[in-house]
Parts: C-alpha cells; structure tokens; sequence
C-alpha cells in the first residue's frame, strides 16, 4: 500500500513539475489578432467600434450573459469613454476606456478584466480602406504573469479568444452592411 501512494506521490510530482517546465517556456506577452474586410468605408465602420453603446450590435461579449449590468461614462464616444461590465462566470467583471480615437483610423482601448481572473491588456481596432470596403484588424495584447502562462500549458488562448474576434468581426460586418 505504501508503494503505491509512494508511486502516485512521484506521478503527481513529474506532473507538476512536466507542467511548470512547460509554463517557463511560455512567452511573456500574448498577443491575439483577426481581421475581415468589410464593404463599407472606414468613417461608417468607425463609429460602431468607438462608441460603446453601439457594441450590443456587434460584439460577441454582449450577448453571453443576459442580466449582464453595464455602465457607461466618460466622454459619450472616442477617447475618454469608459465602459465598465458586471456578469455571471461567463462574462465575469471589468472595465474598458478608450485611450485613442483618430477619427475613421483606429480605436485603442485599455481593457481591465477584474473577475473571473485579473488581467490588463490592450484592445485595439485598426480601419484600412481597402478596395471597395475596410480592413479591420482586432487585437489584444498584454503581459503574460506566470499563472497565466500554467493556463496556457492548457488553454489556447489565441483559439479561444481569436474565435469570438472571428465572431465580433463577422457581426460588425453584418451590422455595417445590412
């Protein structure tokens, strides 16, 4: 009986050891991208990404959690708006404030997740004009601290998140449009 609780010990030992190795390889940074184009130009995309009332139409965040309390302030758009967002384990805690906004360009937002886990990192949405429509590029960057990077020994994060841009970016496309 002692060798094999010993024999389990050792297991759960390499395993955790197997895992942390793993993490240590892990970079410091992430970053996670998407892009569509959309046939629409950059001032009519524009406004559906720098205001954060508008994000109900096209964001794959809004719609996980139905109670979700969301609360609005700063500037009514652009740079200095603020969106703040309490929900259940689906959606968890946060904050956002867009930090820059040149017109029809681009939207730079800093993104503070509190719960489920805490996390800050940069959201960014770039507008090219190209041919007939705009290329929208989403992005999310930030640092990696070691938990982070044992969840990535697990969790694709650039699966996972760059699944709901995929979505984000095809609704947005589909809200511009129609």
């Amino acid at each position: 009986m002692l060798k094999v609780l010993a024999a389990v010990i050792a297991i759960i030992v390499i395993a955790l050891a197997v895992v942390l190795i793993l993490a240590s390889t892990k970079p410091d940074t992430f970053r996670v991208e998407r892009s569509a184009v959309i046939k629409a130009s950059p001032e009519n995309v524009f406004p559906l990404i720098a205001d954060f009332h508008q994000w109900g139409r096209w964001s794959p965040y809004e719609t996980r959690d139905p109670a979700m309390k969301r609360t609005y302030g700063g500037a009514e758009r652009g740079k200095g708006a603020t969106y703040a967002w309490e929900g259940d384990s689906n959606i968890g805690t946060g904050h956002m404030e867009i930090l820059d906004a040149p017109a029809s360009q681009n939207v730079v937002i800093k993104l503070d997740f509190l719960k489920l886990f805490e996390a800050h990192n940069t959201a960014e949405f770039t507008l090219q004009p190209q041919g007939d429509g705009t290329r929208v590029t989403w992005t999310m960057q930030g640092p990696t601290p070691f938990i982070g990077k044992i969840m990535h020994v697990f969790i694709n994060m650039d699966r996972m998140v760059g699944t709901d841009f995929e979505a984000g970016l095809a609704n947005l496309r589909k809200a511009v449009e129609s």
